[in-house]
């Protein structure tokens, strides 16, 4: 083997399964997203190298964030949730206050100086993990006691979700589930799950009824609801009905997956990206099954993002601190539910949600937010190595 391999593999430590996950879906990125970006690209003037070198840089600068991460001792990220926790807080605060308005959603942030925008919800996914994972790690004895200990937690999950939900109400949710996954991981008594998810029922309902009654608290509320009800038959086709942009895309996006069949035609192929909307982003699961078939496109990028999964649970299981254990548990349920949920749009299992497909879709902030999520997991998948030297 030559020097220049080996010193790469000494250098990239941690599960090197983890890092072969990260290597083969940037890839797959950049072949997809190349091929799907036509659409966008007609917008800009026909170029779509700009958009593919846009993908290419970004990926080459999460893959470089994932490298910086995982080489820190994962227990520092314990000493900086507080302070992370805080500024995810104050960004939040400030995207609702002055974030950029598209769609009726403030979930951009501009960034004085550089002319870049930050869509707040993907670092505070990231910061609230990690804060969690902490009071797990100093709760771990007293998770019994629900008022005093389970009820805090709770409190600053609500806040985060909160502030993320007029915005975004899935990433709110999403983050919503993740969170009480950690609690279900960090031993907080069933007894205590079960009130959880009677207090998050109750709490959804009076939300409901509320923007029912007064619309204009929640600008998105009429997407949200019309979503949601035609997804489960509440409001039905006709005559003179007119399919939302939710199901409009969702039918599109059937049609690529039937023109896939099972059987890959290969990249540069699919004929989907002329008609179905975002095929490079939201809807770029249903676009690689219409190029790589449902085997190798559908099963075997699902199977790629479940071994993600199970190679976490193993460094979490293999950290020598439960806090280790918590933030890489956290991170890897946030990244899996976030991919499934999104393939599950594609295949008409779940209404529309917007949320991109992990280190797949095209995009900015959400590359690189589970590029470091990925460095943090790979840290605490590195720390049984180092406890060895």
């Amino acid at each position: 083997m030559s020097t220049w391999v080996q010193e790469i593999k000494d250098r990239l430590e941690g599960d090197r399964v983890i890092w072969m996950v990260a290597l083969i879906l940037s890839v797959w990125s950049l072949l997809s997203v190349y091929s799907a970006i036509s659409s966008l690209a007609v917008k800009a003037g026909g170029n779509s190298t700009k958009f593919l070198t846009k993908q290419g840089i970004l990926l080459l600068l999460g893959l470089g964030v994932i490298y910086i991460v995982h080489r820190i001792n994962y227990k520092y990220f314990a000493r900086l949730a507080n302070v992370v926790y805080v500024l995810a807080v104050i960004a939040l605060v400030l995207t609702l206050v002055m974030g950029s308005d598209i769609n009726d959603a403030k979930r951009w942030l501009e960034i004085p100086f550089v002319g870049l925008t930050l869509q707040t919800s993907d670092f505070a996914k990231v910061a609230l993990v990690m804060w969690v994972a902490k009071e797990l790690h100093l709760r771990r004895e007293h998770l019994d006691d629900f008022k005093n200990e389970v009820v805090p937690i709770l409190l600053r999950i609500a806040i985060v979700c909160g502030l993320i939900l007029p915005a975004d109400l899935s990433t709110a949710l999403l983050l919503g589930a993740v969170t009480v996954g950690m609690l279900v991981v960090g031993g907080v008594p069933w007894s205590s799950i079960f009130r959880i998810g009677g207090l998050s029922i109750a709490l959804g309902m009076g939300l409901y009824g509320l923007g029912k009654v007064s619309p204009e608290l929640f600008p998105r509320f009429g997407t949200w609801t019309s979503r949601i009800e035609q997804h489960i038959g509440f409001t039905t086709g006709g005559a003179g009905h007119v399919a939302s942009e939710g199901e409009y895309q969702i039918e599109l996006a059937q049609v690529a997956i039937h023109n896939g069949g099972l059987l890959p035609s290969g990249p540069g192929t699919g004929t989907s990206r002329n008609f179905l909307p975002h095929p490079y982003s939201d809807m770029i699961y249903a676009f690689i099954i219409e190029e790589w078939g449902a085997i190798i496109g559908g099963l075997g990028l699902l199977l790629i993002y479940l071994i993600l999964l199970y190679r976490t649970i193993i460094a979490a299981k293999n950290c020598d601190r439960p806090f280790g254990s918590y933030l890489a548990m956290g991170l890897g349920m946030m990244i899996t539910i976030q991919a499934l949920i999104n393939m599950a749009v594609a295949v008409r299992l779940f209404p529309t949600t917007g949320q991109p497909l992990p280190l797949v879709s095209y995009g900015g902030t959400s590359i690189l937010f589970t590029c470091l999520s990925i460095g943090m997991i790979l840290a605490v998948s590195r720390a049984p190595l180092l406890a060895k030297k």
